[in-house]
């Protein structure tokens, strides 16, 4: 096996470890919320602590005095969720919505790590790499909620037992990448320096914003969806497979990303279609007969899989080079992420609040649009901090390490 082909290899194993901690939750969180007792508000809390947490690396960098290599923070990350992952059968609720919190910073460490080596890896193919990596992340994501309510029934056991089975594979991929971060322990750390000029640029701002939008949305689909759909009649199983269907149908969105941007002048076409098909997802899953969800579902997919990759790719594309990929990946993730975390809290607290879904549909139909005005901007083709790109350039030249053209694309 090539290097290259090795190290997409070693990424698709983290990518997969990266979002089943919180999506395994959904298809569960009925039977969870009556053994726990919890109101609506405390079990969107389940689901919102640790996305408050999924870019906190990213918030936290800044004041590191050195950054550490991306090989060393992903074997931390992977050693961290799986202790985290273990330690949420112990039948204490606090120990619970703790381990819940961790597993959000585990992940975080990843978020932030996985585009940097992206930019530094493969600057030719930044959107290609990208694609396959949300696809990784969506396919964990799907089997994680698909999953879960089976693997239960099927050991015989509570909620808690499938949950904790997902220590597995991120145990995996951190010993995978504990090779490469020994070969790797002393090269690669950096002052993380220049973060506040980054936070001035309003590219940043504008990507940090798609970035969070199109997360709300996703998390709101993690979160709820199963419960939306079991509100309106659906079996429990029945319900964590439409939302698997969803997070299945992302990687469709997220590998069209490529196709469809070797065909574009920039990426602006692609956050239309976005707007467009997470609207007509979000209403037929809300209002359309409950026997159509499955349409309403791969529509959905499709869009927000578009979004994702999208999203993470205006991370490479957007930074001049591999260090500016890392701050930018930091700040639009920390903040990101931050906001997206408000959407299952506050879907719950407003289903509580009408009795219904309705207000709380409408609300995600408005944020459906408004993602769209961050998007379009950061979908036209120019980087982040520009005066940084021609030094970028030369020291690419010296190493022999060709950036791509055209921001990477």
């Amino acid at each position: 096996m090539t290097g290259h082909r090795l190290r997409l290899l070693l990424i698709v194993l983290v990518a997969i470890n990266l979002r089943p901690a919180v999506t395994a939750v959904g298809p569960l969180l009925d039977e969870i919320r009556r053994q726990l007792h919890l109101s609506g508000a405390a079990a969107g809390a389940m689901t919102t602590l640790p996305l408050v947490c999924f870019g906190l690396y990213g918030l936290i960098a800044p004041f590191l005095r050195r950054s550490p290599a991306p090989e060393t923070l992903l074997v931390a990350a992977m050693g961290l969720l799986t202790a985290t992952l273990l330690i949420r059968i112990i039948p204490v609720t606090a120990v619970l919505f703790a381990g819940s919190l961790v597993a959000g910073v585990a992940i975080s460490i990843g978020n932030i790590a996985v585009p940097a080596i992206i930019k530094r890896d493969y600057p030719e193919r930044v959107t290609t790499v990208t694609a396959v990596y949300t696809v990784a992340v969506t396919v964990g994501a799907a089997g994680a909620s698909a999953l879960a309510v089976p693997v239960e029934h099927g050991l015989h056991s509570s909620w808690r037992l499938p949950l904790a089975l997902l220590a597995i594979p991120a145990l995996v991929a951190g010993l995978a990448w504990l090779p490469r971060m020994l070969r790797t322990r002393g090269q690669g750390a950096s002052a993380p320096g220049g973060h506040g000029e980054l936070w001035r640029d309003k590219l940043a701002w504008q990507v940090t914003a798609f970035m969070g939008l199109q997360s709300l949305l996703a998390y709101a689909v993690i979160g709820w969806m199963p419960t939306i759909c079991i509100d309106r009649g659906m079996g429990r199983e029945a319900a964590g497979y439409a939302v698997s269907l969803v997070s299945l149908t992302q990687a469709v969105g997220a590998m069209a990303v490529p196709i469809f941007e070797r065909r574009l002048t920039d990426q602006r076409p692609l956050v239309g279609a976005v707007v467009v098909l997470n609207l007509v997802g979000f209403a037929g899953i809300a209002w359309a007969p409950v026997g159509s969800v499955w349409v309403w579902a791969v529509v959905l997919g499709i869009g927000q899989g578009v979004a994702f990759a999208a999203a993470l790719s205006f991370l490479g594309l957007r930074a001049p080079d591999a260090h500016t990929a890392r701050q930018l990946s930091g700040m639009a993730q920390g903040v990101g992420y931050v906001l997206a975390a408000t959407g299952p809290l506050v879907l719950g607290a407003l289903h509580d609040a009408a009795g219904s879904w309705t207000l709380p549909m409408i609300i995600m139909l408005g944020v459906a649009i408004l993602t769209g005005l961050p998007g379009l901007a950061a979908g036209r083709n120019r980087t982040v901090l520009p005066h940084r790109a021609p030094a970028a350039r030369e020291a690419a030249h010296a190493a022999n390490w060709p950036l791509a053209q055209s921001n990477s694309r």
